[in-house]
């Protein structure tokens, strides 16, 4: 196994190009540093889960490249997933195995596999070690996906949609679990999903993707800082330089515009009414930003 861990970056993706029928990924760049923990944050049909198969290579991309844990993920992959673990919405495991017989095959499958480790998890979880994963609930489904995947020591986790389907006192349990896991600075996350709630609680960085292309990334809170809503009428909107915004939400009720630039607006419309926004609405606004004005 390569042990390096001089690595600045746990996964650098450059110019990942995979072309589908209908679909592109579409040159698509960006690093997860080691010791953070980046949200991955798209629609449904953006391009995370191909992204995502890229990188553990269950897909083949057309053209890039793609390093993890300082390995190209082709040429290194079984050293490579040696120390990764994979998160889907879907459970990987046939629903007849209990939680006892799913620590028995990972023992055969991971040298480092810690069954007192992944107990620990069990009981954490209030997971039954006998009980058959089908009669488990979706929630109890991902605890177990997150113990497996949390008791072979990896040092990096991709998690595709993880959280989507679950209430929020299982999802706010499972955000905590990974501030634990990222105690150890060694370690990092890939979390993509739509829910940008948790990733705004959690995430260190982000980075936005839309039909197949990269919208934004960066550190969260650069990302949140800079960008800004300005709300105005519709005659002081008339004077607001497009250049200047990422696209407005017209609605009755007046306008509203959201720019990259806070300290530029700030000083420039200065009399118009400037707001703190969310991920999701910066989200909302990149998507529509073809358009230019929506509602």
């Amino acid at each position: 196994m390569n042990n390096n861990v001089n690595y600045e970056n746990a996964i650098e993706i450059k110019g990942l190009t995979k072309k589908y029928d209908g679909f592109t990924l579409d040159n698509v760049s960006f690093n997860v540093a080691k010791g953070s923990i980046m949200g991955f944050i798209g629609q449904n049909g953006a391009g995370k889960t191909t992204t995502i198969r890229s990188l553990l290579n269950i897909i083949r991309y057309d053209s890039g490249s793609i390093n993890m844990l300082g390995m190209d993920n082709i040429e290194h992959e079984y050293e490579i997933k040696e120390q990764i673990s994979a998160v889907f919405d879907e459970m990987p495991f046939h629903e007849t195995f209990n939680a006892h017989q799913i620590s028995k095959i990972m023992n055969s499958i991971y040298k480092e596999w810690n069954n007192s480790q992944f107990k620990e998890y069990l009981e954490r979880f209030s997971l039954p070690e006998k009980k058959k994963i089908g009669k488990f609930s979706k929630g109890m489904k991902m605890k177990l996906q997150i113990a497996v995947a949390l008791s072979h020591n990896a040092r990096l986790l991709i998690m595709d949609e993880a959280t989507t389907g679950l209430d929020p006192v299982v999802r706010n349990e499972i955000l905590d679990i990974f501030r634990e896991y990222l105690i150890n600075e060694s370690r990092s996350i890939l979390m993509s999903s739509h829910i940008t709630s948790d990733l705004e609680k959690i995430s260190d960085s982000v980075t936005f993707i839309d039909k197949g292309k990269i919208l934004l990334t960066g550190y969260k809170d650069d990302i949140l800082y800079n960008h800004v809503l300005i709300k105005c009428s519709k005659s002081d909107y008339k004077e607001i330089s497009s250049s200047d915004f990422v696209s407005a939400r017209v609605s009755d009720y007046g306008i509203e515009i959201m720019t990259a630039d806070r300290n530029l607006c700030s000083k420039k419309y200065s009399g118009l009414n400037i707001e703190k926004t969310t991920l999701e609405e910066i989200m909302l606004f990149y998507v529509n930003a073809g358009k230019k004005e929506w509602n």
